[in-house]
């Protein structure tokens, strides 16, 4: 087998040409079709469901994001700029709004609509809000207010003029999801929303997603990227950010499946990437992912139980929504396509577009239908696409759209239950409902209301089922009630979600009439060894404000039974700011951990960075000693693993050397000597003249640490940490052919994978000396396959051209469709473009 791929026009149209005619696609236009053909169109995995139509043209167009207020009434984000012909004209025209649906008559289908805000470019998304609704436009974000109740915008404030970044769609933040903790999340952004005391607060968070965020019961964040359709936090937002001298690497945008193969009923050869072999299928239909979007986990009451908690995610390219189930194991998350070979929903139109989903008063999931030809944004369409689309008529009409909304057919739709109006005591009566748009409708309304209600919610802390308690939590935090006599009793639940959110609260919190350091440090002592993962997860994040003796205690504790992950190690390091000398010190004195164990040697390294990072004379100084001491030769994997950390450190100064107030009186080890003189700097240090070669290519010493870090976590455990291979798990790393060779096929072996035998240095590798196949690590982005490329391509003696991101999302995109590992002999004989 040959694969080539090669960057010119000519090969390109050679490929469609090639496309078109074993595909057999025609010329022939599709049509728009009616609702009501439409809804014929569709079929549903379960045939207990149905779907029925909200809303259509004219009443909504170009729907990309809904949102339903605490009346019913549906709010719609309408992108009516987003490519109205095949060239993007017009696209900064003030043609974008916000409207607002209303069900005159109860019965689940839209009446009427009023249009709140016109005027706007590219609108992405919306979240409503008491009096009015916080807008993303192009890249502005606005706080805008309906001051007489009529449904129109009256004032338009501007809370940040660089929301949106680059502008640019589908690589724009957006979102605007109100979190469990009151917090205004965002997908492609790492940035959060709050009002605080009538002021809008941005504050930094990290980095999630591309397009749509949600969150489940708990309050965790689940979002997407276009190749990877599900991912989530496994631990509450900021908390692995609290210590300055670690930068975490896991926990936050976990992957939770490298599942990417999907299942259409049509063809899908209007697709951006349809001319790249492998793409499509036979009969035209697309393989994978190509543009996964608008995450949601359901939390309504319609559907059957079975429902609750699965993830739905859009495929607008393939005209499908795939539903997996979520696992919950400890405080780890993965997911499981539901069905074998076909989808939650799929449709034989080609212009439905389900864009993003929502859940509704009534329980419903809601569907996003952009019902649009052109889904590609105009700067990422190719010459391919482009005479796809044309031919198939597909730029025309524009200006449709449609919301569904899937039930089940044996529940009767009940009226939704009108909030706008309700008191303070219904609204806390309903946060136990089994509807999880209620529960947080209900939440959100109590806090903007602002009614003192501490004692109406400290009993259903007491007394209503976790849902409720979790929800009434959050309520008392929003409004600034959550003080420690309310929270330190819900320490005690018997649910370890509501617990752990008890404890979040508690943290850093202190009382004239409790003793919270006291009470909390009590709790954890007595509890740690009885209580669920999750929540001993949330005791060693919150260990940094209590006894030191302790919070190690529970730290050794949660690393001998968790340390193989890689989420273990980053909770207890962000745990330890500027106790990290002291810890190790502590751990070097113990005898279990002189005993080698590659988790141990992964943690002791990461210890030694944070030192480094941190820049303490007294205890660099002190490890620099440590290394000179002599050992028993089955533990000088600790020295090595100290000298790695201070190597692969940001350093503690603009240069990133780690900067001493003196000359170490030590470096007696030549090889030691010779590996830190360049890291290490002092007063008086006389410059080294270097005689070596200079390097053809540099290294940023930033990207070099972070490749080392993704490296321990993810690659260490089958191929070594110095790269060394593990017998039965996988070959060496060092001077094999596969890293220092070219670095596209590097880069096609972690997106996909890669099957044995292999060989690497002359010596041929197969089962059982290697496991059958290598993972694929498509979940990854672009910038963390980039820095583990450049690492491992410049370590262990290697020196080659680092990988940069725009080179790995290059290879991405070349080989899309690529579902299953790479065999060796696949990429022996296939050819790239040199230059990418």
């Amino acid at each position: 087998m040959r694969v080539c791929f090669k960057n010119n026009a000519l090969l390109a149209f050679t490929l469609t040409c090639i496309v078109m005619v074993l595909l057999g696609c025609k010329k022939d236009p599709s049509p728009p079709l009616s609702p009501e053909k439409a809804l014929n169109s569709f079929v549903l995995a379960d045939d207990d469901l149905q779907i029925q139509l909200v809303a259509a043209e004219p009443l909504v167009q170009d729907p990309v994001a809904i949102s339903f207020d605490e009346g019913g009434r549906l709010w719609v984000v309408e992108m009516l700029g987003f490519m109205s012909d095949i060239d993007g004209t017009g696209e900064k025209d003030r043609v974008g709004r916000i409207s607002v649906l209303f069900d005159d008559d109860n019965d689940g289908q839209m009446d009427r609509g009023q249009i709140f805000l016109d005027s706007l470019v590219l609108p992405r998304a919306l979240a409503v809000i008491q009096g009015g609704a916080l807008v993303a436009e192009n890249i502005p974000l606005w706080h805008v207010e309906d001051t007489n109740g009529d449904f129109k915008a009256d004032t338009k404030t501007l809370i940040d003029s660089t929301y949106g970044g680059s502008g640019m769609p589908e690589h724009s933040a957006n979102g605007l999801w109100r979190g469990m903790d009151n917090w205004h999340y965002n997908a492609k952004s790492k940035y959060r929303y709050r009002n605080i005391d009538g002021e809008w607060v941005r504050d930094e968070t990290e980095f999630r997603g591309q397009w749509g965020i949600v969150h489940d019961d708990a309050g965790r964040l689940f979002y997407n990227y276009n190749w990877s359709q599900l991912h989530a936090d496994l631990v509450p937002p900021n908390a692995l950010m609290r210590n300055e001298n670690h930068t975490p690497s896991s926990g936050i945008d976990h992957g939770l499946t490298l599942e990417r193969r999907i299942f259409p009923i049509r063809s899908n050869t209007a697709v951006n990437r349809g001319y790249v072999p492998g793409t499509l299928d036979e009969k035209g239909r697309l393989l994978e992912f190509a543009s996964a979007c608008g995450p949601l986990i359901y939390r309504g009451d319609v559907l059957p139980d079975t429902y609750r908690g699965n993830a739905f995610i859009c495929e607008p390219t393939a005209n499908l929504i795939k539903r997996n189930k979520i696992t919950e194991e400890g405080f780890m998350l993965s997911a499981q396509g539901v069905y074998k070979d076909r989808e939650f929903l799929a449709s034989t139109d080609e212009r439905f577009r389900p864009i993003s989903l929502a859940s509704g008063p009534d329980g419903g999931l809601y569907v996003v239908d952009m019902y649009k030809g052109i889904i590609q944004h105009g700067p990422y369409m190719t010459p391919y696409l482009r005479e796809v689309t044309l031919e198939r008529k597909l730029d025309k009409p524009i200006h449709m759209g449609r919301i569904w909304r899937i039930t089940s057919k044996k529940k009767n739709r009940e009226k939704p239950i009108d909030l706008s109006k309700a008191d303070s005591k219904t609204l806390v009566n309903l946060l136990g409902h089994p509807n999880g748009w209620t529960r947080d409708m209900a939440q959100r309304l109590l806090v903007e209301k602002g009614v003192p209600i501490a004692k109406e919610l400290k009993e259903v802390i007491e007394k209503g089922n976790p849902l409720a308690q979790l929800h009434a939590l959050w309520t008392l935090e929003g409004l600034g009630l959550a003080q420690p006599d309310v929270l330190l009793p819900a320490l005690r639940s018997e649910d370890p979600k509501v617990a752990q959110a008890a404890l979040r609260l508690i943290s850093g919190k202190d009382s004239d009439h409790v003793d919270v350091e006291k009470e909390v440090t009590e709790f954890i002592e007595e509890t740690y060894d009885k209580v669920a993962p999750l929540l001993q997860m949330q005791m060693v994040l919150e260990s940094s404000q209590i006894h030191t003796e302790i919070a190690f205690d529970i730290a050794q504790k949660f690393l001998s039974r968790f340390g193989q992950l890689p989420i273990a190690r980053d909770v207890v390091m962000s745990s330890l700011e500027n106790r990290e000398a002291a810890l190790l010190k502590m751990l070097l004195a113990e005898s279990e951990w002189k005993i080698y164990d590659q988790a141990k040697e992964i943690f002791i390294e990461m210890l030694a960075t944070a030192i480094a990072n941190k820049g303490s004379d007294e205890e660099v100084q002190h490890m620099l000693a440590f290394t000179q001491d002599k050992m028993p030769e089955n533990q000088l994997w600790i020295k090595n693993a100290m000298i790695n950390g201070m190597l692969n450190s940001k350093g503690s100064n603009d240069e990133g050397e780690i900067a001493l107030l003196r000359k170490p009186a030590l470096l007696k080890n030549e090889a030691l000597l010779e590996a830190l003189l360049q890291k290490l700097t002092w007063p008086g240090k006389p410059k080294r003249q270097l005689t070596t070669k200079k390097a053809e290519h540099k290294v940023d010493p930033q990207l070099f640490a972070l490749g080392r870090q993704k490296y321990l976590n993810l690659c260490a455990n089958c191929h070594g940490t110095q790269g060394e291979g593990i017998s039965r798990f996988a070959p060496p790393l060092k001077n094999s052919e596969w890293v220092t060779g070219a670095d596209y096929r590097l880069a096609m072996i972690l997106l996909h994978g890669m099957e044995g035998p292999v060989t690497v240095n002359g010596k041929e590798y197969g089962i059982p000396d290697i496991l059958p196949s290598m993972p694929s690590f498509s979940t990854l982005q672009n910038e963390d396959i980039a820095a583990i490329s450049t690492y491992i391509r410049n370590t262990w003696g290697h020196s080659q051209k680092p990988l940069s991101a725009g080179a790995v999302g290059h290879i991405r995109f070349r080989t899309q469709g690529q579902v299953t590992p790479w065999k060796a002999t696949e990429l022996d004989t296939l050819v790239f473009d040199k230059d990418l």
